[in-house]
């Protein structure tokens, strides 16, 4: 049998409330993740009607970037034994998120288009988009990097 790593338990947080930052940014990509899920078959017309210029493939594929990076990301946040390769992964699935959600909150502001929510909670609560939505995006972006800095996966080289 071959195997890809070995899994290694994960390293003590510099701080604990590097530990709780991590927490709560998982805690809402859980809360965004089910919400997403519940109405997928929602989620993916509300992404294409973003009006982003890679049609309707590009909608479909960015939807399950988004659903997919939110999901991977947990691993790390939640500090799970996994391979330090998958650790590393999900800790970078972890920056993808708000920077994917950054893109869509810019687009849709400077676009101008008529749409009923963002679509941070899928098409299950309307979220009227604003630029509150940028805002949000960007104390996602820091949570992230927060908890990544905290929790950070590789072990320094000592001299």
């Amino acid at each position: 049998m071959i195997f890809i790593g070995k899994i290694t338990k994960t390293r003590q947080p510099k701080t604990i409330d590097s530990l709780k930052i991590a927490y709560m940014y998982a805690i809402l990509l859980i809360i965004f993740v089910v919400c997403q899920l519940f109405s997928f078959d929602k989620f993916v017309p509300l992404i294409e009607s973003f009006g982003l210029p890679w049609g309707e493939i590009g909608a479909k594929i960015i939807a399950v970037v988004i659903v997919g990076s939110e999901v991977f990301a947990l691993p790390f946040l939640l500090s799970i034994d996994v391979w330090q390769i998958f650790r590393i992964k999900s800790m970078v699935l972890g920056w993808v998120v708000p920077l994917i959600w950054l893109f869509l909150a810019i687009w849709i502001n400077l676009s101008g288009i008529n749409i009923s929510t963002v679509g941070f909670l899928g098409t299950l609560v309307n979220l009227a988009p604003g630029w509150w939505a940028v805002f949000f995006s960007v104390s996602l972006g820091i949570l992230s990097f927060w908890a990544s800095w905290g929790l950070w996966p590789i072990k320094p080289i000592k001299k």
